[in-house]
């Protein structure tokens, strides 16, 4: 039997999101829940895979069976494609199985052409809306279909509105229409050099390749990397029986929350415009009216609306984000989905419906989405400074969080500006999905047009940017770079504060301060503790950055990079003279001068930790990272140490290497020159005794961890000067301390070898930078050159610098798990790299028994409570 390609909407449901798409399954529950929805069917997402697979081509079997349905919609709507007596209109939408907003194209009123319009205009007697309706059509069929940019289009009704002395669409003729069409059609056929297709089916069949190869455009593809969602997956089309908002004063469309998406306050929010279709809502070209004012515009379509919103969340028992159209006075519904919302909203509606009996604790840890705790983790404004600073003006809050930066005015700029370090807020008219690098780029967005759901609204609240829509108050010139507000002009480079929980906006810098877990965050993540197995530690080398990571919840530090207490005061002059010396002896007194300082840090990170486990890496960088560059620096250098400029530069050159990340570093530097491991080996001990005598409930055990270990021989040599060193401070100190030697897991060899390098370590932690450095043979710092190339080309799908390669480095991983603990069945093993923090590699390290996972401080919350999930899904 032929495989079923396409489904009407009363055959599917909301289970068959997958092979339906969240659209199609959702249209289809709501046909089987009976609520107006008009009708229509969907081409499955496995079609647009198999698309792809034959070439980007609809094959026979396929296009069979979308003709099949089209006369199985004309049976159940009783019109007729291109009928001159009861035509029939669709809409063409994409559905991923993952919602993407914005990210993917649409188009209304296909199967207009200059015959059906006529009919329709003489059958309505509305001609304005028929001739509406078919302007439309041609510009959304050429600008997504053929790609015939829409500001062709735009430039067009703009020359029309001047001429006719008129500022809205709406005031616009029948016959101002009519003309537009044409000459719609005139810039269709000089941009393509053919005439605009008339067959309603050559319309469908080509609406429905755009579809598909939207799925693949650029902006898709960006979304797709930032959202983990795999190209694999593919987009459904669906093709529904039109309805229309654009027929008068009677009829309007609108999208609207059972919940406000930016704060999850109980209450219906929404826009809806009269005399209007979909796109205008959404695309911020009028400014739109709230959804409480259709109580009095049309209180039978309000009353209907409200019994539908309240039926749906308690169905989907989640918020819904739904768009309707009413025409002529009859309300349909065109989409629901669970909406987008702000981390803030998202905590707060995940405890409310725990407190309203609709969902269990469980549920609401795994609704959360663990990236968007990103943004309630990063600072807000100062309310002291905030209440001392006047707004410079006030506009829609779309997206919570503080932003400030220098004002760009292009995606692009925003963009190239980031890349340079400079922080940066994008102020837009309105944006549009193209926009959305330079929308990524920005500490914050800041547009004149739009509403809460317009493109920047929706798109910013997903990515957790601060965002101010819809300020009519600025006067832009986008042109020459420049806007002016409340009286004054701001110009590209000027700063601007934009506060996306009130929607104000500031002249200048705002102070911020740190965020804090109280409320719905502290009790979601109580709940995260209570189902999750691994624990969680942070990265951390400053006493500031431990004491933030356990406010956050870290239970101990995974990873301390020492070299980084190196470069403080005059520590680096110390050793500096070291790298110099020419005897043991003289380098052994450089370090001293090292010594008290690096177990003063020590000592402060333990009391940090507060008895939890702390883990320290021994020096792994290659030694030229700290040699002068500076002709001063040098100079003191060669003062210091009673030698000529000339000999220090030699003693620089020499220590210059082809390929330093594979050079003279980590344990290799101790193999060379084992004074520096003694010398760290007794800061760490004397500062955990001195710390223990402190406090004798706390049981402070420090583990040590020899870096960029390849062979068990190697870890053994490390190991004895170690273990020598720590004994004899820990006997001449009359001390019981306890104390661990492992090693960091960052080359393949030394996990294809695991079992023998157990002999020696008591832990391994999985320093997945360099091993996915090593594992890939790519440098990180040079990957950037060629990794979009790779995206573009289907070749990779995500960085494995962000996300762990579960395949390659995955398999090692697991390697040396088995390995390792089938010598030591107690050995902990954790992992220290960037993965640490990634919600899809937590999941991974849960899944093969890492004891834990170590990541950044602002990244602990996201760790806990995507290892929560780990758990309560696996």
């Amino acid at each position: 039997m032929a495989r079923k390609w396409v489904y009407l909407f009363t055959e599917g449901n909301t289970s068959m999101k997958n092979l339906l798409g969240g659209k199609g399954a959702n249209l289809a529950e709501m046909t089987n829940l009976g609520l107006p929805v008009p009708q229509g069917f969907t081409i499955t997402t496995e079609a647009c895979t198999q698309y792809y697979d034959d070439g980007e081509k609809i094959n026979d079997e396929i296009m069979d069976q979308i003709m099949e349905h089209i006369t199985k919609m004309e049976e159940i709507t009783g019109k007729k494609f291109g009928d001159k007596e009861n035509p029939l209109l669709v809409s063409v939408r994409s559905g991923a199985r993952a919602s993407m907003p914005g990210m993917m194209d649409t188009i209304l009123n296909l199967g207009l052409n200059d015959e059906v319009v006529e009919v329709l205009a003489a059958k309505s007697g509305n001609p304005r809306w028929a001739w509406d309706c078919y302007r439309r059509f041609i510009q959304m069929f050429s600008d997504v279909v053929m790609e015939v940019g829409k500001k062709f289009f735009e430039e067009l009704i703009d020359k029309m509105k001047e001429e006719k002395g008129i500022t809205e669409d709406v005031d616009l003729t029948a016959e101002d229409l009519k003309e537009l069409a044409k000459q719609f059609k005139a810039e269709y056929k000089e941009k393509i050099g053919a005439d605009f297709p008339a067959d309603p089916k050559v319309q469908l069949m080509e609406a429905i390749k755009a579809v598909f190869r939207s799925w693949n455009n650029p902006r898709a593809n960006v979304y797709r990397r930032d959202n983990d969602i795999p190209y694999s997956w593919g987009t459904a089309v669906n093709v529904q029986m039109m309805a229309f908002g654009n027929m008068g004063e009677t009829s309007g469309t609108g999208v609207a929350f059972t919940r406000d998406p930016a704060t999850g306050e109980r209450h219906l929010m929404g826009e809806f415009l009269m005399n209007a279709q979909g796109e205008d809502v959404v695309a911020g070209i009028r400014t739109p009216q709230k959804i409480d004012q259709l109580k009095e515009v049309m209180p039978e379509a309000y009353e209907q609306f409200v019994g539908i919103c309240n039926k749906l969340e308690d169905h989907y028992r989640d918020m819904q984000d739904m768009e309707f159209t009413i025409e002529d006075r009859t309300l349909y519904m065109l989409q629901t989905r669970n909406g987008k919302r702000t981390a803030k909203a998202a905590l707060k509606i995940a405890c409310d419906l725990v407190d309203e009996g609709m969902i269990t604790e469980e549920k609401a840890v795994k609704m959360i989405d663990p990236r968007n705790l990103d943004t309630l983790l990063h600072p807000q404004f100062d309310t002291d400074a905030l209440k001392k600073t006047e707004p410079v003006g006030k506009a829609l809050a779309a997206s919570p969080g503080a932003a400030c930066g220098k004002i760009v005015f292009t995606a692009d700029d925003a963009k190239a500006w980031h890349e340079r370090g400079e922080k940066v807020v994008l102020v837009r008219l309105e944006t549009s999905p193209e926009d959305i690098e330079g929308m990524k780029a920005a500490q914050g967005i800041l547009t004149v047009r739009g509403g809460m759901t317009s493109h920047a609204a929706v798109v910013a609240r997903g990515m957790g940017t601060c965002c101010v829509s819809g300020c009519s108050e600025i006067t832009m010139d986008e042109e020459n770079k420049k806007f002016v507000l409340s009286g004054k002009e701001y110009h590209e480079g000027d700063f601007l504060s934009l506060d996306g929980s009130t929607g104000k906006i500031y002249d200048g810098i705002i102070p911020t301060v740190d965020a804090a877990i109280i409320g719905e965050f502290g009790r979601i993540m109580s709940w995260a503790d209570k189902y999750r197995r691994l624990k969680v530690r942070t990265n951390a080398d400053t006493p500031a950055d431990a004491r933030k990571a356990r406010e956050l919840g870290a239970e101990g530090i995974g990873l301390c990079r020492t070299e980084h207490m190196f470069f403080e005061g005059d520590r680096i002059d110390a050793f500096r003279e070291m790298i110099c010396s020419d005897t043991v002896e003289e380098r052994e007194a450089a370090l001293e001068k090292i010594l008290p300082v690096q177990q003063d840090d020590f000592e402060k990170l333990y009391e940090a930790l507060e008895g939890n486990p702390v883990t320290i890496r021994f020096l792994d960088p290659p030694l030229h990272e700290f040699v002068p560059t500076e002709e001063d620096d040098i100079k003191k250098l060669a003062d210091t140490q009673g030698k000529t400029v000339a000999q220090i530069k030699s003693i620089i050159d020499s220590l210059h290497e082809f390929n330093p990340m594979m050079g003279h570093r980590g344990c290799r530097l101790t193999v060379t020159y084992p004074e520096i491991a003694k010398m760290q080996t007794k800061a760490v001990i004397r500062a955990a005794i001195n710390v223990q005598k402190a406090h004798s409930d706390w049981n402070v055990c420090p583990e040590i961890m020899i870096p960029l270990i390849c062979d068990e021989k190697e870890l053994k040599f490390v190991k004895k000067i170690v273990v020598e060193t720590a004994d004899a401070e820990i006997a001449a100190a009359g001390s019981s301390l306890k104390y661990e030697v492992g090693t960091m897991i960052e080359i393949p060899r030394a996990c294809l070898t695991a079992d023998d390098i157990a002999k020696e370590a008591e832990f391994f932690c999985f320093g997945t930078n360099d091993l996915t450095q090593m594992t890939y043979g790519f440098s990180r710092d040079d990957a950037g050159k060629f990794l979009n190339a790779y995206y573009d080309t289907k070749i990779f799908e995500n960085d494995p610098f962000a996300k762990l390669d579960q395949t390659g480095v995955g398999k090692l991983m697991e390697t040396a798990i088995k390995l390792g603990k089938g010598v030591r069945p107690e050995m902990h093993v954790g992992i220290c790299g960037e993965h640490g923090g990634d919600p899809s590699s937590v999941e991974f390290c849960h899944k093969i028994g890492l004891d834990y996972v170590s990541c950044s401080p602002f990244r602990v919350p996201i760790a806990k409570l995507a290892a929560a999930q780990a758990a309560l899904n696996n």
